[in-house]
């Protein structure tokens, strides 16, 4: 993939191109602020963009707002928000349109899985922590569906959000796929996605929870 990398942070900036370049992708943009990002992305329209929320010149959600502004311009842009910190603005609106993940960094343990979420995305799917999924999601009401789900459906929900499929979710809860697909089918039943919402059910899941939050917020 050719990747363009939004960080301010040098260490930091170099240190994933490094890793980015090792497990074969080509890092063509290194941007340390928000409007170096918009030119870079604009000049080489790369497979996949990684953006640092907090970002020079403001260092608050300009990394949020250049997403945001690059996915009005080119709507099918994979974006991955890569950040120490949950922005809820206009992450809601970039989960909505899909090609999107949201990763922290101090949850990233494993490079692999890492390097996976990024492929998810570019290819068109999703990767968001479960953290931010909570946070986005906000406090439950008691007309807040998530009431419905058992304390196992709700973990196999936060990977759903993560992009996972019913193997990797298995792999993960050490469970068989059988029973991962009941628990699925489950969730789906719960929150109204029936068989004919074709595959796309595990992001209108993810979805439905967003819905929920702005209706009672």
């Amino acid at each position: 993939m050719r990747i363009v990398i939004g960080e301010d942070s040098a260490l930091f900036r170099e240190g994933l191109a490094r890793l980015l370049e090792d497990a074969g992708h080509l890092v063509v943009g290194r941007a340390p602020d928000a409007p170096s990002l918009i030119t870079a992305v604009e000049r080489e329209h790369p497979d996949l963009v990684v953006i640092d929320v907090r970002m020079p010149p403001d260092r608050t959600d300009d990394g949020a707002r250049a997403a945001r502004d690059l996915r009005n311009r080119m709507p099918d842009l994979p974006i991955v928000m890569l950040s120490q910190h949950v922005e809820t603005r206009h992450s809601i609106d970039l989960v909505r349109r899909g090609h999107f993940g949201y990763l922290l960094k101090d949850r990233v343990f494993d490079v692999d899985d890492f390097l996976d979420a990024l492929r998810r995305v570019a290819a068109g799917g999703s990767a968001l922590d479960p953290e931010v999924v909570a946070t986005l999601l906000g406090p439950r009401t008691e007309h807040d569906p998530l009431a419905t789900l058992t304390p196992r459906e709700r973990e196999v929900m936060a990977l759903i959000a993560e992009g996972r499929t019913n193997a990797g979710i298995a792999r993960r809860l050490w469970l068989t796929d059988r029973t991962v697909e009941t628990h699925v089918s489950n969730i789906m039943g719960k929150l109204g996605l029936t068989d004919s919402d074709d595959g796309h059910r595990r992001v209108l899941a993810v979805l439905t929870w967003l819905r929920v939050r702005q209706r009672s917020s």
